[in-house]
Parts: structure tokens; C-alpha cells; sequence
């Protein structure tokens, strides 16, 4: 049997694209639950009629077909993969699925990505193909679901607020003192998301960034423990400043170096929903600057592993760090 042909996607598969629209799988739980993945004007489509950042792919062999999309901007470190479609059959021949992960990621660092990130159902056998092509597991997430919800911004006395340029070192200084080192650049949220920021003493001691769409209203929370009394409100104000929530469902990102934040969830009516695995693929062997730098952090990573042993011992260590440990 000859190798499957890969290729950029063209005007002419779009017949193609519609039949196996029904059966993808999505990888990247923003898209996925904030707008209609699957739908004919979904980013199925948009990446071939007008890319903006995506990146799709079609491959071939003599009985199977495969699509697969990413995103990818060059002001971002990591290419982020957005479906495979069809979804991999519980038996079968798997060799085309894996041919087109290997060239997602061929053409993720050709472009200058440095690595390939999906979020995967842990229980399917996509993850296990995705294992044997090369990505490793780096933490686990849980999406949390919450009917419409309507909340008057009004009535919540929290002074949450857009951020602005002015708190970029404050938003920076958060992020690396609540996520691991090594996880920094794969858990931070991506540029186009709207975000919130909370100050207390002077300091961003929270940071919620929202996605909204036609089909949910996706939070991505970084929560000081700190302030873990007021993370509740923190969310409920960040919620009631979204347009979407009294008419379709909130989903909350809450990631396994965050188990504070659970308790949060659970007061505001919150249910898990989805468990998940990131898994990474990184493509070069290059090294970029984090995204968010450390610059005047308000805390350390060592103060986060002596202060949460049980937070961290939660970040599943990718399978070659485990192997230096």
C-alpha cells in the first residue's frame, strides 16, 4: 500500500469537508464550545475561504480520507490544533491519521511554530495514536458546565474591570506565579481573548479570560489562592460582564495545577462536564521567550510548590521529563 497523500486543502474538497463535518473531533475546547465547529460557516470552512491564521490539511490513502486543522499566528509561540475529521473508529487501520499529525506538525514549524497543542479526551484512541505520534500529556483539565445564566453587573460589589496595557506586568506577574515553569507557554491564554482583571493591595490577584460565541461563553480563570475566598465573586463578576450568558451555556477551563478553584465552580451551580488531556508535540528544537515573562512577580513557583504540595504534585509531568526525574 503506497504512503497517503497530504496537501493543503483547496476550494475543491469543500464536498469533502461537508460529509465529514458531522464525525470531527474537536481539539481546542475554545472554538469548539464557544462557536459552531461543525457548522457551514464554521472554521471548517473560514480556513479555506478566508484563513485568517488556520491552516488545514487533507490526507489521502486508497480507502481513507482525513482532515485536519490548526491555528497559528506568527506573534505566537504554539500552534494550536482545532479538529481532526473523521474521528478514529474504536478498530482500524490508524496509519492515516497518523501520517496527517506528523504533517500538522511539519507545517505548524514551518510556519514558526515551536509546538503542536490539542486538547484530547483521555478515554478515546485518539489519545493513544496521538501518544504514538510523538505528543506528550503536560496536564489535565477539566471543562466545567453551567446552564444560561443571567447576572446583573451591577450587584456584584467586586471591582473587576477590562484589562488595559497598564496591567501587562501585573497579568505576567500572576501567571508565572500560579503555573508551573514548564507549562507557562502551553496555559496561557491566547491573544484574542477578551480579559478581566481584579486588583486587591495594589496587585492583579486575578485574571479571567473570556471567549464568546453563539454557541457558549468560554473562561479561562488564574485565581491567586490568595484570594481564594473571593474566587466565587471573581468569577460571578466576569460572568455578568458577558453578553451571551443568559442565553447559551458558560463553560469554565479549570486545569489540574488549579484544584483551589474547584470549590469556586461548585459554589456557583458549576458541574464537571469534560475531563481532558493537553497534550504537546514540539516541532524545533529552538528556544523562544514565554509569553509572560516574570518581571516583578508578586510570587514564585517555589512559593506555590511549598504553599499547594498538592497542586503540584497534580501537573503530569510530560513522559521525557519523567524519565530525567
Amino acid at each position: 500500500m503506497s504512503a497517503p497523500d497530504t496537501r493543503a486543502i483547496t476550494l475543491v474538497d469543500i464536498p469533502l469537508l461537508r460529509r465529514l463535518t458531522g464525525s470531527s473531533v474537536i481539539l481546542d475546547s475554545e472554538t469548539g464550545l464557544t462557536r459552531d465547529a461543525r457548522g457551514a460557516a464554521s472554521a471548517l470552512l473560514s480556513g479555506i475561504v478566508f484563513p485568517r491564521g488556520l491552516y488545514t490539511l487533507v490526507s489521502r490513502s486508497e480507502t481513507q480520507q482525513v482532515i485536519g486543522q490548526f491555528r497559528y499566528r506568527p506573534e505566537d509561540v504554539n500552534a494550536h490544533m482545532v479538529y481532526l475529521a473523521p474521528g478514529l473508529a474504536d478498530e482500524g487501520d490508524d496509519s492515516v491519521w497518523l501520517h496527517i499529525l506528523d504533517a500538522m506538525a511539519r507545517e505548524a514549524g514551518r510556519h514558526g511554530a515551536h509546538a503542536l497543542v490539542a486538547e484530547v479526551e483521555p478515554d478515546t484512541r485518539l489519545f493513544e495514536i496521538m501518544r504514538q505520534a510523538r505528543f506528550a500529556t503536560y496536564a489535565r483539565q477539566t471543562i466545567w458546565r453551567h446552564e444560561p445564566l443571567t447576572l446583573d453587573a451591577a450587584s456584584l460589589p467586586l471591582p473587576l474591570r477590562p484589562e488595559t496595557s497598564n496591567d501587562q506586568i501585573g497579568i505576567m506577574s500572576l501567571i508565572c506565579s500560579t503555573i508551573p515553569a514548564m507549562l507557562q507557554q502551553v496555559a496561557a491564554p491566547q491573544g484574542d481573548m477578551q480579559g478581566f482583571v481584579y486588583r486587591k493591595g495594589g496587585q492583579v490577584e486575578a485574571y479571567i479570560a473570556i471567549s464568546e460565541g453563539d454557541q457558549g461563553v468560554y473562561l479561562l480563570p488564574f485565581i491567586h489562592p490568595d484570594v481564594l475566598p473571593e474566587a466565587a465573586e471573581i468569577v460571578a463578576a466576569a460572568i455578568a460582564r458577558c453578553e451571551h450568558n443568559p442565553r447559551v451555556p458558560i463553560y469554565a477551563c479549570i486545569r489540574s495545577y488549579q484544584p483551589w478553584l474547584e470549590t469556586a465552580m461548585q459554589r456557583l451551580g458549576f458541574a464537571p462536564w469534560i475531563d481532558q488531556a493537553i497534550m504537546v508535540r514540539h516541532i524545533t528544537a529552538g528556544v523562544r521567550g514565554r509569553a509572560y515573562q516574570p518581571l516583578k512577580a508578586t510570587g514564585t513557583l517555589e512559593r506555590v510548590k511549598n504553599a499547594m504540595p498538592q497542586a503540584w504534585s497534580a501537573i503530569i509531568l510530560p513522559e521525557e521529563e519523567r524519565e530525567l526525574t
